[in-house]
């Protein structure tokens, strides 16, 4: 049973103001994988590594944001309003795909479906799809384009249902969930459907090199929880550590959407190159961005405790980056937080030792890297949208 928790891309509460998106598994999934495993190095990931090139550096890139040119927020209602008809028509979609075969389960669809969710991976695929049709000449998107849109979200929400089963959470999106409506049998045997229906999808699409890419996903899952569960609570983690483990949580499922939309679009292997590493950049500014709220906004906005990762063992880029400056930042980590408010006193050692900061400079240089991918693409109504969606991440700490 996979689960993945979404807490980066969730906002909002109208169809066009939520966003879904896979961001961090569940904390109770592993816990008692022992950190002396820490220092193991998983071939797969090591095979990734190479491949993403997870550095931080942007030497030589010249910056192609300037957020201060933007006059108003960025609206996402108005980002995504270029293909509202076409996520539409994908929630109608998805609540017949879990509906027409287990009428059980058409109650828990309408919950699932119906919980103000964004869909923001499908939405880029949609944003992708039409932005690379214009290149190959398609009028309108194919079949394919759209089936892999559901299977992206199938794969997510399945995720969803299950991680709030293990993190026995009430609520998502201000929403009972599903297990606690409905109990966690059915809460899981919807989850279990879903990725099976997904899997079935996917092999439909006859298209090896998706199928591949796609399926890549589900081991990355794994492998990121496997890497922080091995790493709770370890000082030693280095930035290349927590950027692939981001990878693999949060940015490996949005860079193969993209990358699947191109596919199907029919462009050349660079184009849809270019997609993936948008996708990938996009994903780990995104996560970097979170990781930074989890220390800058109140437990109110979060909708959790602050600092709630940290809590936990789990050492984030903000973290990362104050330990090299405050050597007694480890000490209380290590011990894990074992005296009465040093879990406070590590929050106020990240914010004062320019952990937040650098934390947002790695964020607006990923960020940067995702703009520079999309110049591949012509001038459109999508292009410019999969624009705003960088930006609007940054505003997020502005």
């Amino acid at each position: 049973m996979m689960s993945v928790t979404c807490h980066n891309l969730e906002i909002g509460r109208t169809p066009l103001e939520s966003l879904a998106c896979g961001c961090s598994f569940s904390k109770g999934v592993l816990r008692n994988v022992s950190r002396r495993f820490s220092g193991k190095k998983l071939l797969s990931c090591r095979q990734e590594f190479g491949r993403i090139s997870t550095k931080a550096s942007l030497t030589g890139l010249a910056p192609v944001l300037d957020l201060n040119k933007s006059e108003k927020p960025i609206s996402l209602t108005n980002v995504f309003e270029v293909v509202a008809d076409d996520l539409l028509t994908l929630n109608k979609n998805l609540h017949n795909i879990v509906g027409a075969e287990n009428p059980v389960l058409m109650s828990a669809a309408e919950q699932i479906f119906g919980a103000g969710g964004k869909r923001v991976r499908p939405a880029l695929v949609f944003l992708v799809s039409r932005a690379t049709a214009e290149m190959s000449g398609l009028k309108e998107l194919t079949t394919n384009h759209r089936r892999l849109a559901e299977i992206i979200e199938m794969i997510h929400t399945a995720s969803l249902i299950h991680d709030d089963v293990l993190d026995e959470s009430d609520t998502r999106r201000g929403k009972e969930t599903i297990h606690q409506l409905y109990g966690t049998r059915v809460a899981v045997l919807a989850g279990d459907f879903m990725f099976a229906q997904s899997s079935w999808f996917l092999a439909n699409l006859e298209n090896l090199e998706v199928i591949k890419l796609i399926s890549q996903v589900i081991k990355d899952f794994a492998s990121g929880e496997i890497k922080q569960a091995s790493n709770l609570f370890d000082c030693d983690v280095g930035l290349d550590e927590y950027l692939l483990k981001s990878y693999y949580k949060t940015a490996s499922l949005i860079a193969a959407s993209t990358k699947g939309a191109a596919i199907f679009s029919d462009v050349g292997s660079d184009i849809s190159e270019q997609m993936f590493q948008y996708g990938r950049n996009l994903g780990l500014s995104f996560q970097i961005v979170d990781d930074i709220l989890d220390f800058t906004q109140s437990a109110a906005q979060l909708g959790k405790p602050a600092g709630s990762d940290l809590a936990k063992g789990n050492l984030t880029a903000p973290v990362l980056f104050a330990l090299e400056k405050e050597p007694n930042l480890r000490n209380i980590i290590e011990s894990e937080f074992h005296d009465a408010g040093s879990l406070e006193e590590a929050i106020n050692l990240v914010k004062s030792c320019g952990g937040i900061q650098r934390a947002q400079d790695l964020a607006k240089e990923k960020a940067d890297l995702a703009m520079q991918n999309l110049k591949c693409l012509p001038s459109s109504p999508f292009q410019a949208a999969l624009e705003e969606i960088v930006k609007y991440n940054l505003e997020r700490i502005e």
